[in-house]
């Protein structure tokens, strides 16, 4: 008798945020790669199409044999073109999270559905997934964002905060006199120039602002024992001094972004 073994599913997953572009690249469940680029929201489908072209030849994966390519993304200016980069690279046209033929599964308790990032929606029904419900989410990027699952399931709501990088920009702004200071973990409190100042507030204000918001989180009712489920890229520097934290996912956007590609392109028949 001759068998024959099963074709694997490939599938595409794309993270676009306000900083940079990260993409995925799964093969059934496994993720076999993945690569980050930034947001340029001047990017052509030409200078796109260009480097999804190197992200494939640098890994060695072929761009030809793809099923389906889902992607979630929170600047619309660089829909089109990545759209079109798709297009012409692997031959398929994407689907967007946040289009009426993409569900979620997910209820959404916000006043107005339509307001929630695609990508805060990702990660909650990643977090629910792994994890149940209820469950919290901190992701922190760009802005720093907590995504709240109720204990029906349900996407309750949840809170923004400027990111770090973002407030740090702020402050050398507006202040003339303070120099511009990188992002880093600053281990004195009391610290003894400005750089270094700058530095320690920034890093202990967030420390002390999450671990604040987790607590106020935990006190609403049917909350108490929620599980926070951490992600961004940030996430790295502050985790050490956050034991509320149970789980550091850092690819919990590109496992969201999956569970929904599988769904989506099975029901429409590609898988």
């Amino acid at each position: 008798m001759i068998t024959t073994k099963p074709m694997r599913k490939r599938l595409l997953v794309a993270d676009i945020g306000n900083t940079q572009m990260v993409f995925g690249l799964y093969e059934d469940h496994e993720l076999l790669t993945h690569w980050r680029l930034s947001s340029e929201r001047q990017l052509t489908p030409d200078e796109l199409a260009w480097q999804l072209h190197g992200m494939f030849e640098q890994s060695g994966q072929k761009a030809d044999n793809i099923d389906g390519i889902l992607v979630s993304s929170v600047v619309p200016h660089l829909d089109a073109p990545l759209a079109a980069a798709c297009e012409r690279t692997c031959g398929i046209t994407p689907a967007f999270v946040g289009s009426p033929e993409v569900k979620t599964g997910m209820a959404v308790d916000y006043k107005n559905p339509r307001e929630v990032g695609a990508d805060r929606i990702v990660n909650a029904v990643a977090a629910r997934e792994q994890f149940g419900s209820p469950v919290i989410v901190l992701d922190c990027g760009t802005a720093t964002t907590f995504d709240i699952v109720s204990p029906d399931g349900h996407y309750a709501g949840g809170l923004i905060l400027p990111g770090i990088e973002i407030s740090l920009k702020a402050l050398c702004k507006r202040a003339a006199k303070l120099p511009e200071v990188s992002v880093g973990r600053n281990t004195s409190l009391i610290a003894r120039d400005t750089a270094s100042s700058m530095q320690a507030g920034s890093y202990w204000g967030a420390v002390e602002s999450y671990a604040g918001l987790i607590r106020r989180l935990r006190e609403e009712p049917g909350y108490e024992n929620a599980p926070v489920v951490a992600t961004g890229g940030l996430i790295s520097l502050l985790r050490e001094e956050l034991p509320q934290i149970s789980h550091h996912e850092p690819h919990l956007t590109l496992a969201g972004l999956h569970l929904l590609a599988e769904h989506h392109f099975f029901q429409a028949g590609k898988l």
